[in-house]
């Protein structure tokens, strides 16, 4: 039979703009009030039954005639730089629709940005919660609706309140997105909604979940039906340690049903996991499922779409983020078909060249690979788990191809020992850890632009490098056999090797040894006054005190000068500049 389900809502955005303050304003709860400095440190999913969301709305449902068709909601909460990147599953987000919290005083920050990347891959339709209204200097509670709250405020506060929700406007239109005020929008299918909130004052609540449950039952209440007998299919949130059960699952459960009993497919590193329900438990409506102290019912069968706890054995190697299927002794081989295809269509092993990623969750490793790819960045391993000594192998494997690629990139995870790190140090290989896939491609773009430096100074340091130098008068140490003179380093580098020419392009000895107060040294630089040797001359016949030197450099070093320009100092541009141009007084197209 089929059953329209409860609507899957992700809440996310940036830490600290009062996503899970806007979930504890909904529920009646202060979740927020338990965690570690505020911040969400695990994810969890909370029931809102239809009768609360009603209670919530209350006067603003009468208002506007509106009557809820859905039978009510399950919020997942995520941190902030998760993303609800583990929350997927095949074709895209597990949440039919997203609330993207933004503080209205802060803006867009770099995990804001990189949950519209995600949005936008998942094709996620999303409503923006503009948070903290009452953070704005002289804004007053009110109660009743919000757009009633706006207009009891003084002109300023309202000329404020307008300018930084146009300033959110101006950003999200940057990055591709339609936006206006949720009571201005003309066309919900091309703007995003903006609903001006605040979780302490509780302003602006009832109007995201209005906002949010209409566009639900007009675009997408078709897509919430599902078959209650249906297998169970759902997504592991969590793996943990469970007092009485020993290893159990948080999972969501987005469709079909599971009962105590069944046997689950579960997608795994190398091959599907198969376990048997030991028991079910599903968090109390209004429960949050990683509360310390959340209140769990024992049920015998559950139907999508839940949050619910699963206690079953041989549970070894489940990771969070893995496909969930219900199967019967029929179903079971397509079952694990089905299952593992999902997983390996994200698990990458076999790729020619690329980066290696390593992840926390199937969905997060998605996640990455999907933003490395657009930026066209290549990978040749991903998978999930700590940073090995087998990654470390890959990688130097990778650098042997492209020096650039001799890093390990790993998002949410860390070395698996010091002797990781260290294995990683002796072989030249990088270790990049963040938390923030946005961080974790700025750090890496960063390193690239380093190591191309590094690259390309190696190039710069095997060409002649070019020079200018003045015999110094009273400074002829000796004539001939060779020539040895005082110099004064006018420009560039003086090395032992260097061909010299005069100013009119006339060759005439090369830099045989320098020496810097009576020792032989490697180079000299501008300002040095040093002595060098110079077969082939006699001072006083081809040169004299106080002719100009300058390198006599290759054209086809010249030519690969003009290629590493970028990497090269405005000095040496400028020598390169004065030796072209004596050279193309005898040969216009030299160096060209």
């Amino acid at each position: 039979m089929a059953v329209t389900r409860s609507l899957i809502v992700s809440v996310l955005g940036h830490v600290d703009h009062g996503k899970s303050s806007i979930l504890d304003r909904i529920r009646g709860t202060a979740i927020t009030a338990t965690e570690a400095g505020g911040i969400t440190q695990a994810i969890g999913a909370s029931i809102i039954p239809l009768p609360i969301l009603k209670k919530v709305c209350g006067d603003l449902l009468k208002a506007t005639k509106t009557e809820f068709t859905i039978p009510g909601l399950l919020f997942i909460d995520t941190p902030g730089h998760a993303a609800f990147t583990n929350l997927r599953k095949r074709g895209g987000a597990l949440a039919d629709i997203a609330i993207l919290v933004i503080d209205v005083t802060e803006g867009l920050m770099p995990q804001t940005l990189e949950v519209l990347e995600i949005l936008k891959t998942d094709k996620t339709p999303f409503v923006i919660a503009a948070n903290k209204i009452d953070k704005i200097s002289g804004w007053t509670k009110n109660k009743g609706p919000i757009l009633q709250s706006i207009s009891k405020q003084t002109q300023e506060i309202q000329n404020l309140l307008d300018k930084k929700i146009y300033d959110l406007v101006g950003k999200l239109y940057e990055m591709g997105y339609g936006a206006e005020r949720f009571d201005r929008v003309e066309d919900y299918t091309k703007q995003i909604a903006i609903i001006p909130c605040s979780a302490i004052t509780e302003e602006g609540i009832p109007e995201i979940i209005m906002v949010m449950m209409g566009l639900a039952q007009k675009y997408i209440e078709q897509g919430l039906k599902i078959e209650v007998s249906g297998p169970g299919k759902g997504v592991i949130l969590e793996v943990k340690e469970t007092k009485g059960l020993g290893k159990s699952l948080d999972v969501v459960l987005f469709d079909g049903t599971l009962k105590v009993n069944d046997t689950i497919v579960i997608g795994g590193l190398h091959e599907p996991i198969i376990a048997k329900i030991r028991a079910l438990f599903q968090p109390a409506p209004l429960e949050e499922m990683r509360a310390k102290k959340a209140k769990f019912i024992p049920v015998k069968e559950v139907h999508a779409a839940t949050g619910v706890r699963i206690g079953a054995p041989h549970l070894e190697g489940v990771v969070a983020g893995m496909p969930l299927i219900s199967a019967t002794p029929e179903t079971m081989e397509s079952t694990k078909v089905t299952v593992q295809e999902q997983v390996d269509e994200v698990l990458i092993e076999t790729e020619d060249d690329g980066l290696v990623l390593k992840a926390d969750t199937l969905g997060s490793l998605e996640a990455l690979i999907t933003m490395f790819r657009e930026k066209g960045i290549f990978i040749r391993k991903a998978t999930i788990g700590s940073i090995t000594r087998k990654d470390i192998m890959d990688a130097v494997s990778n650098k042997n191809v492209d020096p650039l690629l001799g890093v390990v990139l790993g998002f949410n995870i860390e070395p698996e020992s010091p002797e990781v790190v260290e294995y990683a140090k002796e072989q030249g290989i990088t270790i990049l850890c963040k938390e923030v896939i946005y961080h974790l491609l700025q750090d890496y773009e960063k390193w690239v632009g380093l190591e191309k430096k590094k690259l390309e100074a190696k190039k710069l340091d095997a060409l002649t490098k070019p020079c200018k130098v003045q015999l110094m008068r009273g400074y002829v140490f000796r004539q001939n056999n060779p020539a040895v003179a005082g110099v004064d380093v006018l420009a560039g580098v003086v090395r032992q090797g260097v061909s010299l020419m005069k100013m009119d392009g006339s060759s005439v000895t090369v830099v045989q040894q320098v020496q810097k107060e009576q020792k032989t040294v490697p180079e000299a630089i501008r300002g040095d006054q040093v002595a060098i040797s110079m077969p082939g001359v006699t001072i006083g016949r081809q040169v004299q005190e106080e002719d100009v030197l300058i390198s006599d450099i290759s054209e086809d070093d010249f030519k690969k000068y003009k290629e590493l320009k970028e990497f090269i100092t405005p000095e040496t541009k400028e020598l390169l500049r004065e030796i072209a141009d004596i050279k193309r007084k005898q040969n216009p197209v030299w160096g060209v």
